[in-house]
């Protein structure tokens, strides 16, 4: 798979060699792709480390009686500080944009208002 995407890149690199737009777009969706592979391994990982630390507690199999109950905060530590690094990549990656961007508010108002003249078209 790795050598179809070096031949398709290379291709594509040949024929939009001076197109800094095609460069700058392909690689904005290869950081797009690493952060949501790199959020998928984050819940995963989290998810195990979180039910084996609970699973340990519960079972009563903790090391030197350490225990980690559901409401401690040395249970979910690494997730909060691993996020927080994941928040950093999302900023990263997605700029001040990511909830709301520069033209979020006009789109939402052409969709609201396209809702509505369909709604409107629907009873006429």
């Amino acid at each position: 798979m790795r050598e179809f995407r070096r031949h398709l890149y290379e291709h594509y690199t040949k024929e939009f060699s001076n197109d800094e737009q095609f460069n700058f777009a392909y690689r904005k969706v290869r950081e797009i792709k690493r952060f949501y592979w790199r959020l998928t391994i984050y819940f995963i990982v989290n998810t195990i480390l979180i039910i084996s630390l609970l699973n340990n507690d519960y079972f009563g199999i903790g090391y030197n009686g350490a225990t980690y109950g559901i409401f401690d905060l040395r249970t979910y530590s690494i997730t909060i500080i691993w996020g927080i690094f994941v928040l950093i990549g999302a900023y990263r990656v997605f700029g001040r944009d990511l909830f709301f961007g520069d033209d979020w508010e006009q789109k939402k108002i052409q969709k609201i208002m396209e809702k509505e003249a369909q709604n409107k078209n629907k009873w006429e």
